[in-house]
Protein backbone atom coordinates (compact mmCIF):
# COMPACT_ATOMS: atom_id res chain seq x y z
CA UNK A 1 0.00 0.00 0.00
CA UNK A 2 2.75 2.65 0.93
CA UNK A 3 3.97 1.75 -3.02
CA UNK A 4 0.90 3.49 -3.97
CA UNK A 5 1.63 6.73 -2.02
CA UNK A 6 5.13 6.36 -3.52
CA UNK A 7 5.13 6.21 -7.33
CA UNK A 8 2.89 9.47 -7.80
CA UNK A 9 6.09 11.30 -8.13
CA UNK A 10 9.59 10.56 -9.58
CA UNK A 11 12.42 11.90 -8.29
CA UNK A 12 11.24 13.61 -4.89
CA UNK A 13 13.89 16.30 -4.40
CA UNK A 14 15.67 16.30 -1.29
CA UNK A 15 13.96 18.02 1.83
CA UNK A 16 15.71 20.81 3.92
CA UNK A 17 15.76 18.11 7.28
CA UNK A 18 15.74 20.57 9.11
CA UNK A 19 13.29 23.05 7.09
CA UNK A 20 13.35 26.64 9.30
CA UNK A 21 16.54 28.14 8.45
CA UNK A 22 18.30 29.49 10.96
CA UNK A 23 14.92 29.30 13.56
CA UNK A 24 16.23 28.37 16.96
CA UNK A 25 14.17 26.11 19.58
CA UNK A 26 12.99 26.53 22.70
CA UNK A 27 12.17 23.69 24.52
CA UNK A 28 10.19 24.32 28.11
CA UNK A 29 11.43 22.79 31.34
CA UNK A 30 15.09 22.01 30.25
CA UNK A 31 16.37 21.14 33.32
CA UNK A 32 13.28 18.47 33.87
CA UNK A 33 13.91 16.47 30.56
CA UNK A 34 17.79 17.24 30.17
CA UNK A 35 18.20 13.76 30.89
CA UNK A 36 15.66 12.47 28.03
CA UNK A 37 17.46 14.79 25.42
CA UNK A 38 20.72 12.96 22.89
CA UNK A 39 21.04 16.76 21.82
CA UNK A 40 19.41 19.94 23.81
CA UNK A 41 17.12 21.64 20.95
CA UNK A 42 17.09 24.78 23.87
CA UNK A 43 17.70 28.78 23.03
CA UNK A 44 16.51 31.62 21.63
CA UNK A 45 12.76 32.49 23.25
CA UNK A 46 10.56 31.06 20.30
CA UNK A 47 8.08 28.95 22.06
CA UNK A 48 6.62 25.36 19.56
CA UNK A 49 3.40 25.04 19.62
CA UNK A 50 0.13 26.65 20.19
CA UNK A 51 -3.96 26.75 18.99
CA UNK A 52 -5.40 25.79 16.39
CA UNK A 53 -8.57 24.61 14.71
CA UNK A 54 -8.39 21.38 12.22
CA UNK A 55 -11.03 18.61 11.08
CA UNK A 56 -9.81 14.93 11.52
CA UNK A 57 -10.15 11.99 9.38
CA UNK A 58 -13.78 11.23 10.61
CA UNK A 59 -15.08 14.88 9.75
CA UNK A 60 -15.10 15.78 13.46
CA UNK A 61 -13.67 19.74 14.34
CA UNK A 62 -10.84 19.43 17.00
CA UNK A 63 -8.90 21.75 18.63
CA UNK A 64 -5.39 21.53 20.50
CA UNK A 65 -7.47 21.34 23.43
CA UNK A 66 -8.53 17.78 22.26
CA UNK A 67 -5.15 16.24 22.64
CA UNK A 68 -3.83 18.26 25.85
CA UNK A 69 -4.79 15.31 28.18
CA UNK A 70 -2.46 12.64 26.35
CA UNK A 71 0.94 12.20 25.14
CA UNK A 72 1.15 13.47 21.17
CA UNK A 73 3.71 11.80 18.31
CA UNK A 74 2.55 14.95 15.66
CA UNK A 75 3.81 15.41 12.04
CA UNK A 76 3.23 17.35 8.99
CA UNK A 77 2.95 16.27 5.60
CA UNK A 78 0.78 15.24 2.98
CA UNK A 79 -0.38 12.06 1.68
CA UNK A 80 0.24 12.35 -1.91
CA UNK A 81 4.41 12.92 -0.44
CA UNK A 82 6.35 10.07 -2.71
CA UNK A 83 8.45 8.21 -0.13
CA UNK A 84 9.03 10.75 2.99
CA UNK A 85 6.31 11.30 5.09
CA UNK A 86 5.24 6.93 4.62
CA UNK A 87 8.34 6.23 5.88
CA UNK A 88 9.01 9.23 8.31
CA UNK A 89 5.04 8.53 9.87
CA UNK A 90 5.64 4.13 9.46
CA UNK A 91 8.44 4.79 11.70
CA UNK A 92 6.28 6.91 14.39
CA UNK A 93 3.88 4.34 13.98
CA UNK A 94 6.61 1.58 15.14
CA UNK A 95 7.64 3.64 17.83
CA UNK A 96 4.17 4.05 19.35
CA UNK A 97 3.69 0.43 18.65
CA UNK A 98 6.87 -0.56 20.95
CA UNK A 99 5.66 2.19 23.31
CA UNK A 100 2.29 0.23 23.79
CA UNK A 101 4.14 -3.12 24.60
CA UNK A 102 5.60 -1.20 27.37
CA UNK A 103 2.34 0.17 28.80
CA UNK A 104 2.57 3.34 27.43
CA UNK A 105 -0.04 5.19 25.43
CA UNK A 106 0.79 7.60 22.95
CA UNK A 107 -1.20 9.22 20.27
CA UNK A 108 -0.15 9.72 16.68
CA UNK A 109 -1.03 12.55 14.43
CA UNK A 110 -0.75 13.61 11.25
CA UNK A 111 -1.39 16.83 10.02
CA UNK A 112 -1.83 17.11 6.01
CA UNK A 113 -0.21 20.41 4.67
CA UNK A 114 -1.99 19.41 1.73
CA UNK A 115 -5.85 21.43 1.60
CA UNK A 116 -6.05 20.80 -2.26
CA UNK A 117 -6.13 16.89 -2.06
CA UNK A 118 -6.35 15.45 0.89
CA UNK A 119 -9.56 14.68 1.39
CA UNK A 120 -10.92 13.16 4.58
CA UNK A 121 -11.30 9.98 2.34
CA UNK A 122 -7.63 10.15 1.59
CA UNK A 123 -6.80 11.10 5.04
CA UNK A 124 -8.72 8.25 6.67
CA UNK A 125 -7.26 5.66 4.48
CA UNK A 126 -3.85 6.51 4.86
CA UNK A 127 -3.84 6.71 8.77
CA UNK A 128 -5.72 3.87 9.07
CA UNK A 129 -3.41 1.88 7.25
CA UNK A 130 0.10 3.64 9.17
CA UNK A 131 -1.56 2.84 12.76
CA UNK A 132 -5.32 1.72 14.02
CA UNK A 133 -4.77 5.17 16.47
CA UNK A 134 -3.36 7.52 14.21
CA UNK A 135 -5.34 10.41 13.74
CA UNK A 136 -5.53 12.68 10.41
CA UNK A 137 -6.02 16.34 10.58
CA UNK A 138 -6.86 19.10 7.68
CA UNK A 139 -8.56 22.35 7.11
CA UNK A 140 -9.16 25.23 5.22
CA UNK A 141 -5.35 26.61 3.80
CA UNK A 142 -5.81 29.29 6.72
CA UNK A 143 -6.21 26.39 9.63
CA UNK A 144 -3.17 24.51 8.39
CA UNK A 145 -1.13 27.41 8.09
CA UNK A 146 -2.30 28.55 11.05
CA UNK A 147 -1.79 25.05 12.64
CA UNK A 148 2.22 25.14 10.76
CA UNK A 149 2.79 28.49 12.10
CA UNK A 150 2.00 27.54 16.03
CA UNK A 151 4.73 24.48 15.31
CA UNK A 152 7.15 26.68 13.32
CA UNK A 153 6.77 23.96 10.76
CA UNK A 154 8.02 24.83 6.93
CA UNK A 155 5.86 23.96 4.15
CA UNK A 156 5.49 25.19 0.36
CA UNK A 157 3.67 23.91 -2.55
CA UNK A 158 5.28 23.68 -5.65
CA UNK A 159 4.29 26.16 -8.33
CA UNK A 160 2.90 23.85 -11.23
CA UNK A 161 -0.01 22.83 -13.18
CA UNK A 162 0.39 19.16 -12.94
CA UNK A 163 -2.01 17.61 -10.44
CA UNK A 164 0.66 15.58 -8.91
CA UNK A 165 2.43 18.46 -7.44
CA UNK A 166 5.02 17.68 -4.29
CA UNK A 167 5.19 20.36 -1.29
CA UNK A 168 8.49 20.99 0.37
CA UNK A 169 8.08 20.67 3.79
CA UNK A 170 10.03 20.17 7.47
CA UNK A 171 10.51 16.76 8.49
CA UNK A 172 10.18 17.21 12.17
CA UNK A 173 8.37 15.23 14.36
CA UNK A 174 7.04 16.98 17.80
CA UNK A 175 6.21 15.58 20.98
CA UNK A 176 4.01 17.35 23.46
CA UNK A 177 2.74 15.56 26.98
CA UNK A 178 -0.13 16.83 28.99
CA UNK A 179 0.81 19.84 31.07
CA UNK A 180 4.10 20.63 29.38
CA UNK A 181 3.12 20.95 25.71
CA UNK A 182 5.75 20.66 23.38
CA UNK A 183 8.81 19.14 24.62
CA UNK A 184 11.24 17.94 22.20
CA UNK A 185 11.14 16.89 18.82
CA UNK A 186 12.50 14.26 16.97
CA UNK A 187 14.49 14.29 12.91
CA UNK A 188 14.60 11.98 10.46
CA UNK A 189 17.57 9.79 12.11
CA UNK A 190 15.86 9.03 14.59
CA UNK A 191 14.60 4.83 14.35
CA UNK A 192 11.89 3.42 16.33
CA UNK A 193 13.70 2.31 18.90
CA UNK A 194 15.06 5.71 20.23
CA UNK A 195 12.03 7.45 19.61
CA UNK A 196 10.37 4.41 21.87
CA UNK A 197 12.99 5.12 24.02
CA UNK A 198 13.27 8.69 24.91
CA UNK A 199 9.38 9.55 24.52
CA UNK A 200 9.10 6.92 27.61
CA UNK A 201 11.92 9.27 29.14
CA UNK A 202 10.17 11.69 28.53
CA UNK A 203 6.72 10.38 30.09
CA UNK A 204 9.03 9.00 32.85
CA UNK A 205 10.32 12.60 33.95
CA UNK A 206 6.84 14.11 33.61
CA UNK A 207 5.03 11.96 36.19
CA UNK A 208 7.77 11.57 38.61
CA UNK A 209 8.29 15.75 38.40
CA UNK A 210 12.05 14.73 37.98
Amino acid sequence: MLRKYSILAAGFLALVLGGLGGMVFFAPEEGQFAQCRETSVAGGSGAIGGPFTLTDHTGQQVTEADFADRPVLLYFGYTFCPDVCPYDLARNAEAVYALTERGYDVTPVFISVDHGRDTLEALSEFVSFLHPDMIGLTGTEQQIRDAARAYRAYYAVQETDDEFYLIDHSTFTYLNLPGHGFVELFRREATPEEMADRVACFIDNARTGT
